[in-house]
């Protein structure tokens, strides 16, 4: 059987008695890194065989793990923190592990999105789950522009020395009176659970450099839902907009209103002057 097992956020206390018990009698434990699981190892009269599953090696060592599990081997699959697959590697191996029609069993625990849903104050019958946001500016500022009328909660994980950037990038893009929530390290000792709007949001961070250190999840409220609304006419706005504005400066009201790319929001600006 293939166990995929929760293990904590950072506070070693939330790792439930399941996933003790399955640790502790697990043939092989398959961890993104094996110096930091083997903190969470109870007594064993043996010890487990380690092996580390990462973004680096996963196609090799799923290979490896579906052999073992083909011959009997129970594996425990754990990451350094929280529910594994969540932004973590191991989606290859349990999709393996079904094809080869082995057991899979779920061991539910911590998971940093859900944890800082249930503490944010933001709506939460939907959301949207969005994982890590690009690193480089522009591809972050695009996927958020590409955001602006979701009306399901979103929720990103965000590394905290980024959280300044990622918030005024959102605020840009989805509007700076937009409510949202930051959780930073959430169960330890530092943990900051704050809601605010999103432009209040990023000048509390800059002003605190503590706020930008360990991890993080930011949540954004969804778009507001307006029943009488239309969808919004973007080459009707476009040319609304040329017509007042410098092309420069209505590309850049037509990016943020419509939730395009600059680029794209530029290329019909162009468009519609010509016509």
């Amino acid at each position: 059987m293939l166990s995929i097992v929760a293990t904590p956020l950072g506070n070693l206390d939330d790792l439930s008695p399941r996933a003790r018990g399955v640790l502790a009698e697990a043939d092989v434990i398959a961890a993104e890194d094996t110096r930091v699981s083997r903190k969470l190892l109870p007594p064993r009269d043996s010890p487990p065989r380690w092996m580390a599953l990462h973004e680096h090696n996963e196609a090799r060592a799923v290979e490896q793990l579906i052999e073992l599990l083909a011959a009997g081997t129970d594996v425990a699959l754990v990451s350094d923190a929280g529910t594994p697959l969540i932004s973590d590697p191991g989606y290859r191996l349990v999709d393996r592990a079904h094809e080869a029609g082995i057991r899979v069993s779920p061991v539910p625990g911590p998971c940093a999105a859900i944890a800082a849903l249930s503490a944010a104050g933001l709506p939460s019958d939907r959301f949207c789950f969005e994982g890590f946001l690009a690193a480089k500016a522009g591809q972050r500022r695009k996927r958020l522009a590409s955001l602006a009328r979701e009306r399901a909660t979103l929720i990103f994980y965000v590394p905290a020395r980024d959280l300044h950037a990622v918030l005024s990038d959102a605020a840009d893009a989805l509007g700076g009176n937009r409510l949202a929530a930051v959780g930073r390290e959430l169960t330890k000792r530092f943990e900051t659970v704050r809601r605010d709007r999103l432009e209040a949001l990023a000048t509390w961070v800059a002003s605190d450099p503590d706020q930008q250190r360990g991890e993080a999840v930011v949540l954004i409220a969804g778009a507001a839902h307006d029943a009488s609304s239309t969808e919004l006419d973007t080459t009707l706005l476009a040319r609304e907009l040329a017509a007042e504005l410098p092309p420069a400066r209505a590309a850049r009201v037509l990016a943020k209103v419509g939730g395009m790319d600059r680029r794209e929001a530029f290329a019909l600006v162009e468009s519609v002057r010509g016509d």
